[in-house]
C-alpha cells in the first residue's frame, strides 16, 4: 500500500460532508414530493424543505467551490492508473457543475413559477427571476434530468470511494474521512 503524504484539511472535509449530507437528504425529498397521492401536508413539508435547503446549498456550494479553487487537493497515488485519474477528475468536475446547476435550476423553477421560498422571503431576499411559465417548465425539465445524472455520478463517486477504502486500501478514502482532519504529531 502506497502511503499518501497528506489528506484534505478540516475545512475541505467539513464542506464535503455537509454538502454530501444535504444532497443525500434532498434526493429522496425531491423524488417523493412530486409523487401523486401523497397526503397534502407531507407533500407541502417536503416542498418547503427542498426549496429552502436548496437555497442554503447555493451558498454552501459557492463557499465550497471558492475554497476548492484556492486550496489544491493532495495528489493521487502514483500507482493509480492514468484512466482512473482522468475518470476521477471528470467525475469531480461533473459533481461541481451539478452542485451549482441543481440548486440554481431549482431556484429558477420555483421563482419563475411564482412560488415562495419561505426562508428567502422571510429575510426579504428579492425573487430575481420574473414569473414565466415557459422558463419555469424549462428549468423544471432541466432540474429533473440533472437530478438523475447527479444520482448516477454520486453512485459512481461512492463506489470509487468504497473501492479505494475496501479493495485498494491506498489511502485515498482516508484523505476525506473522517470529516475532521487529525493533527500530525
Amino acid at each position: 500500500m502506497e502511503r499518501l503524504p497528506q489528506g484534505h484539511g478540516t475545512t475541505t472535509r467539513v464542506l464535503h460532508w455537509l454538502v454530501a449530507v444535504l444532497i443525500l437528504l434532498m434526493i429522496p425529498a425531491g423524488l417523493i414530493m412530486v409523487r401523486e397521492g401523497l397526503p397534502r401536508n407531507l407533500q407541502d413539508t417536503l416542498f418547503v424543505f427542498h426549496k429552502n435547503v436548496g437555497s442554503l446549498l447555493i451558498v454552501i456550494v459557492a463557499l465550497r467551490l471558492a475554497w476548492r479553487m484556492t486550496h489544491r487537493p493532495p495528489g493521487l497515488p502514483a500507482t493509480m492508473p492514468a484512466w482512473q485519474r482522468r475518470a476521477a477528475a471528470a467525475s469531480h468536475v461533473a459533481l461541481y457543475v451539478l452542485m451549482v446547476a441543481m440548486p440554481l435550476s431549482g431556484y429558477v423553477r420555483v421563482r419563475a413559477g411564482g412560488f415562495p421560498i419561505e426562508a428567502l422571503d422571510a429575510i426579504g431576499f428579492p425573487a430575481l427571476i420574473p414569473e414565466s411559465k415557459a422558463l419555469a417548465e424549462a428549468a423544471s425539465s432541466f432540474h429533473a434530468i440533472a437530478a438523475f445524472i447527479l444520482i448516477g455520478i454520486i453512485a459512481i463517486h461512492v463506489a470509487a470511494a468504497l473501492q479505494h477504502a475496501l479493495i485498494r486500501r491506498d489511502g485515498v478514502f482516508q484523505r476525506m474521512w473522517p470529516p475532521v482532519a487529525r493533527e500530525r504529531p
